[in-house]
């Protein structure tokens, strides 16, 4: 996998944890010592026993269950290519789809807290005066941490360029 698909190592121990799990996982559920399974045991309901007791009784995340099930889905595809007779067991694994995850919606800052995060840098130090600074240019342009970044000090323009009139 590294080679081929330029996996990082963090990838490939995901992957091995995800295998072993599904594998020792299989083996009590069926009754049978690790060695003593068959490719055919490991099919398409056993796998989704196994990726919903990850989630039941492991507590395992939606992300975490998916990244397991990619896990999965990669060997099955390499079973899928290597050994023809057992095309159609890959087939059936590899038609379970990934579990969609309640995303949060992004809830606004009260002025309040706005405030007290302006507020928490170190106003004594001048990395603090920096952070201070920096979240009030966040706070009040509402720029993008992206495009706050972006910004040089030529694009400032901090003189006023309206006169007011005096009456």
């Amino acid at each position: 996998m590294t080679k081929q698909r330029n996996a990082t190592s963090a990838t490939l121990a995901s992957y091995r944890d995800a295998l072993r799990m599904l594998i020792l996982f299989a083996a009590a559920h069926l009754g049978k010592k690790p060695a003593a399974l068959a490719l055919e045991d490991l099919d398409r309901d056993l796998v989704l026993t196994f990726l919903d007791e990850l989630e039941e009784k492991r507590n395992n995340s939606v992300a975490t269950r998916n990244a397991r099930l990619a896990a999965i889905r990669s060997f099955f595809h390499h079973v899928a290519a290597a050994d023809p007779a057992s095309f159609g067991v890959a087939q059936r694994v590899l038609t379970i789809p990934t579990k969609r995850a309640h995303i949060e919606v992004t809830h606004h800052l009260t002025n309040a807290e706005v405030e007290a995060i302006i507020a928490a840098p170190d106003q004594t130090t001048p990395r603090g005066r920096r952070d201070r600074a920096f979240l009030l240019f966040l706070a009040r342009t509402g720029a993008r941490v992206s495009e706050a970044t972006g910004v040089n000090a030529n694009d400032l323009q901090l003189e006023c360029t309206h006169t007011t009139k005096t009456a």
